[in-house]
C-alpha cells in the first residue's frame, strides 16, 4: 500500500531502521511487515489525519506496460521506503479525495484519477519497486507468499521446507532475498509476529504472560519474558502497566 500524511508526522521501527515522514512525504510498502510506528500530532494539537491506498498489481501491471521501458540499476533496501511529495502527486491525490464531496462522480472518475495517481508513482523514485508488486512471478512476489506463509502459521514451527514451497524458491535463494526485502530472517520475522501478537493480546485483556507465550507459539515462558523483555524494554506486566498508564486505560489491582 502507499500512505499519505494530511496532517501531523509519523515515525515507523523496521527492525533497526527508523523511518520518519509527514505530509511532505508518502510512504510505500510492498511487504506486510512487523512495524512498531509512532503517531505524532501536528502543530498546535491539531489531530493526525492519513490516507492509505491498497495498491492493485493488475492496474500497476498495466500501467507499466504502457510506459517507456526504463533500464533501471540494483535497488537495494527492506520492501518500505520513504518519498517526497511532489506538487503533481499531490494535486492528483487531493483530486481523488474531493470526490468525496461529490460521491456520484466517484464511480466514473475515481478510477481516472486513481490511474493518474499511480502512473505519478511509477514515474517516481520507487517506480522499480511498484513494478515488482506487478510481476507476480517475481522475486517480490515469491517473499510476498512467504510471508503470508509465516503469518497464516506464526504460532508453529518454522519449517523451511514448507516456506520453501510455498514461495517456489531454493532455501539458498529464499533466506537471501527474504532478509534483503525484510530486514529480518524468516525466523526473526515469525519472532517479531509473536511478540507483537503477545503484546496485543496482553494489552487486550486480563491474561496472564505465560498463557499467552504459548497462545503465540513459545514452548518456554521464561524464554517468551527475554525475547520480550529484548524488544520492549521492560517485562511483559511492566510494559503493559505503562502503556495503559500512558493512554489513560485503568490498570488492573
Amino acid at each position: 500500500m502507499i500512505c499519505f500524511i494530511l496532517q501531523g508526522s509519523k515515525r515507523v521501527s523496521i527492525n533497526d531502521n527508523l523511518l520518519s515522514y509527514d505530509s511532505e512525504h508518502y510512504l510505500v510498502s510492498a511487504l506486510d511487515l512487523p512495524l512498531i510506528g509512532q503517531i505524532l500530532d501536528a502543530e498546535g494539537g491539531q489531530p493526525y489525519v492519513a490516507v492509505s491506498l491498497v495498491l492493485d498489481p493488475a492496474i500497476l501491471a498495466e500501467l507499466a506496460a504502457t510506459m517507456p521501458p526504463v533500464r533501471e540499476s540494483e535497488q537495494k533496501g527492506i520492501g518500505v521506503m520513504i518519498n517526497p511529495m511532489t506538487a503533481s502527486l499531490r494535486d492528483t491525490l487531493l483530486r481523488l479525495l474531493s470526490l468525496l464531496d461529490t460521491p456520484a462522480d466517484i464511480p466514473v472518475l475515481g478510477p481516472m484519477v486513481e490511474r493518474e495517481l499511480l502512473y505519478r508513482l511509477l514515474l517516481g523514485p520507487q517506480g522499480r519497486l511498484l513494478r515488482q508488486i506487478a510481476q507476480p512471478n517475481g522475486a517480490l512476489g515469491s517473499i510476498r507468499r512467504a510471508v503470508a506463509w509465516i503469518r497464516d502459521n506464526y504460532n508453529t514451527r518454522l519449517r523451511i521446507e514448507a516456506l520453501c514451497e510455498a514461495s517456489g524458491m531454493s532455501r539458498a535463494s529464499l533466506h537471501r532475498h527474504f532478509l534483503s526485502m525484510t530486514g529480518f530472517s524468516p525466523i526473526q520475522y515469525q519472532k517479531q509476529l509473536r511478540l507483537q501478537e503477545a503484546r496485543q493480546l496482553l494489552l487486550a485483556g486480563e491474561h496472564r504472560a505465560s498463557d499467552v507465550a504459548f497462545v503465540v507459539g513459545y514452548e518456554s515462558a521464561s524464554q517468551f519474558s527475554r525475547e520480550y523483555l529484548r524488544q520492549f524494554g521492560a517485562p511483559p506486566a511492566r510494559d503493559v502497566r505503562e502503556i495503559r498508564q500512558a493512554i489513560g486505560t485503568p490498570t488492573s489491582a
